[in-house]
């Protein structure tokens, strides 16, 4: 978060710090070439200016005197030096210094050329002052070049200086025209329009000049344009202009012109040296501008790195509080307050909706309070949640206690219309109508066992584990495709028989719902080192191995009920039962391609017994014609089957059925038949009434 704005300044100290060591990098480079070619270059157009007079006053008597050849030799030796300057300042040279540098070194190597043909006459007296004019052009030029300095001002009092020099050279040409003309006492009409051009660059030249000057600068130079040597100049430089003849008193000119010159060279002079001292102070300027920029930006971008760090290890201990403070919250707290709202524990909203306990600047506490009022929210909605499911729950456990005191009430008049009917037709229907009134029941007690409340059936003794099995298979719908293996004698505890029935009705109609309607539902059960196990083995599709892992997952933990994921009731109710008795339910692949469930009942829920023995008259009582609800044995004996209206008598009207082709039993005997298994029926049910009483 603080690098940001430490990079930004730090990018801000190196823009600046560049640009004021670029300007002392262009000081230092002019400078440099000031001390190497500035120095050199100006001798040398000293030296060409002086060999130019010389070389048109010989051009025009015909006659090389050896006042020529020392003057050529003086240039000679000013070019060897420029050259070597050249060389020493490479490293400052830029572009187009180097080019302006190439076009004088090529200049400068025709000086032998321009000297032939003067020396052999192929050249005329103004041919000979154009060519060294081309090439002090071309110095000239280079000056412009030089002429790079960072301060504004200086650089425009620079530049107004050179103007003044080029000026300077104007006068020299016109002498050395003058000079040569003098000779002869005329000047050829190309030549007296040279000298008129000579005229009029020097004028604009000075005003140009006189123009960019300041004060200081500018007061000595008109001090040298109003004095009498300039006047006399300019007025016999006027009068070359109007007649096209040399001047009448050549002397008086060549007087005006060298006292000119002398005191224009002067002024240049010190001109320069006025210039170089402004130019010191703004190194110095600019070298304290460096040290500022460099030294105390330095110092406070140091400053600012040690405060950010600084600030932001303090902010940082105050996030990391504010974190640790709001992880205990997401991972220790709402947890806590949500696991005690599903064991129904009543929680107080303020205790447990503390603030969160944070220092540190105002940001942080303000971020601290959002938190908090972000725990009061969570704590009032997952106890306004608690409080739903809570009534929803009643809701469901009140209307399940209504509808399951109505089912025994009903279970209780189908037992006594049971007992007065000897109809067989009339017995079937009514065997038929226990049946939905039983499986009724065990959906009323589903829904109280998802209000977290107990069914309400229990017994003090064991009950046997056949009796289990037959009660829960006598709850399924499609009983008749149930088949049970032999079971071993052993008994649960009757506290929790009610809900082991519960849970196996539902794994047993699970699978007979998911299987094809011809196949057969293997029910199966044996004593292992850890309690009990009941196998329930369907013919279905089965599932995917990632559906039985998200199913056993749900079993081995049961979530919150969601009403809106009603289909998988079922599952929620054996997800219940398992968790109250520590039971484990476990669903996987059977080899015949459907479904095994398995039931791991604790040990501490098991009592081992011997098997019962069924009497030797008596077959295990069913509540339909259909076939037994669990078969663990051949029995010796049994009653016979039940057949429609074997033992009416002939209906008017009707021919009498022929008799079938096996024995008939006597009317007394059928009825003994049936007073018995109305007894035993009864029996049965008295047995668990008072079982139901005592719990």
């Amino acid at each position: 978060m603080l690098l940001l704005p430490l990079l930004s300044l730090s990018a801000l100290w190196g823009f600046v710090l560049n640009l004021t060591v670029g300007d002392g990098r262009i000081l230092l480079r002019a400078n440099t070439l000031y001390e190497t070619i500035g120095a050199t270059s100006m001798d040398l157009g000293l030296q060409l200016q002086a060999e130019r007079s010389e070389s048109v006053v010989a051009a025009t008597t015909r006659s090389f005197p050896k006042k020529l050849g020392e003057q050529r030799a003086r240039t000679d030796a000013s070019v060897e030096t420029f050259l070597r300057s050249t060389a020493q300042a490479a490293d400052a040279i830029d572009t187009e210094i180097r080019h302006t540098l190439d076009e004088l070194t090529g200049e400068l190597a025709r000086l032998s050329s321009i000297r032939a043909d003067l020396d052999s006459g192929q050249s005329t007296r103004l041919s000979g002052v154009s060519e060294f004019n081309r090439v002090l052009d071309t110095l000239f030029r280079l000056y412009d070049h030089l002429v790079s300095v960072p301060d504004l001002a200086l650089y425009q009092q620079a530049a107004a200086l050179q103007a003044m020099g080029n000026a300077r050279e104007y006068i020299a040409r016109e002498q050395a025209l003058i000079a040569g003309a003098a000779v002869d006492g005329r000047l050829t009409p190309a030549e007296a329009t040279a000298f008129t051009e000579y005229v009029a660059s020097r004028r604009f030249l000075h005003s140009r000049g006189l123009a960019g000057l300041d004060v200081g600068f500018r007061q000595p130079f008109e001090q040298v344009m109003s004095s009498e040597p300039y006047l006399s100049f300019a007025a016999a430089e006027a009068r070359v202009v109007q007649t096209g003849r040399p001047p009448g008193d050549l002397d008086a000119w060549a007087t005006s012109v060298s006292r000119l010159s002398e005191r224009l060279d002067r002024l240049g002079a010190v001109s320069t040296q006025e210039l170089a001292r402004r130019a010191g102070e703004a190194a110095t300027g600019i070298v304290i501008k460096i040290a500022f920029a460099g030294g105390l930006g330095l110092v406070a971008v140091i400053a600012s790195i040690l405060i950010s760090v600084r600030f932001g290890r303090r902010l940082a201990a105050e996030l990391g509080g504010l974190q640790t403070a709001a992880a205990d919250l997401a991972e220790a707290r709402l947890p806590r307050v949500v696991q005690l709202l599903r064991e129904g524990v009543e929680v107080d909203v303020k205790a447990e909706a503390r603030p969160l306990k944070v220092s540190g600047s105002a940001e942080i506490t303000d971020v601290a309070g959002a938190f908090g009022s972000v725990q009061r929210t969570a704590v009032q909605a997952a106890v306004g949640q608690a409080a739903l499911r809570e009534g929803v729950g009643q809701v469901f456990l009140n209307l399940a206690r209504r509808k399951q005191g109505l089912l025994h009430r009903q279970l209780a008049l189908l037992d006594t219309m049971q007992r007065r009917t000897h109809d067989p037709d009339r017995l079937e229907e009514l065997f038929r109508l226990d049946h939905l009134t039983t499986r009724m029941r065990r959906h009323a007690e589903g829904l109280i066992i998802l209000s977290g409340a107990q069914p309400g059936r229990v017994w003090r003794r064991p009950v046997p584990v056949i009796d289990v099995v037959r009660a829960a298979i006598a709850e399924v719908e499609d009983y008749g495709r149930v088949d049970v293996a032999e079971l071993p004698g052993a008994a649960l505890d009757g506290a929790s028989a009610a809900d082991l029935t519960h849970l196996v009705a539902e794994l047993v109609e699970n699978a007979t719902i998911y299987s094809p309607p011809d196949t057969h539902v293997q029910v199966r059960g044996d004593l292992v080192s850890n309690g009990f196990v009941i196998e329930v083995e369907d013919r279905g599709l089965g599932l995917s191995p990632a559906e039985y892992s998200a199913v056993n997952a749900r079993l081995a933990d049961p979530p919150e009920f969601d009403l809106a994921d009603s289909d998988r009731l079922g599952l929620f109710v054996v997800a219940r039962l398992a968790q109250r008795h520590e039971l484990q339910v476990l669903l996987r692949s059977s080899p015949y391609g459907g479904t095994t469930a398995i039931v791991l009942i604790p040990r501490k829920l098991v009592t081992e017994q011997q098997a019962l023995e069924p009497p030797p008259d008596l077959e295990l009582p069913t509540r339909t014609s259909k076939k037994p609800l669990a078969v663990v044995a051949e029995a010796p004996s049994g009653l016979p089957r039940r057949r429609r209206q074997t033992n009416l008598p002939p209906q008017p009207g009707k021919p009498p059925e022929p008799p079938p082709t096996t024995a008939e039993r006597s009317p007394d005997e059928v009825r003994d038949l049936f007073s018995a298994f109305q007894r035993g029926t009864q029996r049965a049910r008295n047995e668990a009434d008072n079982e139901g009483d005592d719990s």
